[in-house]
């Protein structure tokens, strides 16, 4: 499970990151929360690849999308 975790989520984890810009570039609050349900996806990566280099960087972005979905709802 681990080795297709590692080569096939990838797919997925750009597939989402390109909506997620989408969203935002369209201004739509959803953006964040689809962001924020694509670290998720990438914890699972780095997880399953031992990338924990690239934890700080998950850790950092989950926290920026819950911030700025809170500014959105607040506007």
């Amino acid at each position: 499970m681990r080795q297709y975790i590692v080569e096939y989520l990838p797919w997925l984890l750009s597939v989402v990151t390109l909506y997620m810009t989408f969203l935002q570039g369209e201004k739509k609050a959803a953006g964040w929360l689809v962001g924020l349900a694509n670290q998720v996806l990438w914890l699972a990566w780095i997880a399953a690849s031992t990338s924990w280099g690239l934890l700080p960087l998950n850790v950092g972005l989950s926290v920026l999308f819950i911030r700025n979905w809170m500014k959105w709802r607040q506007s």
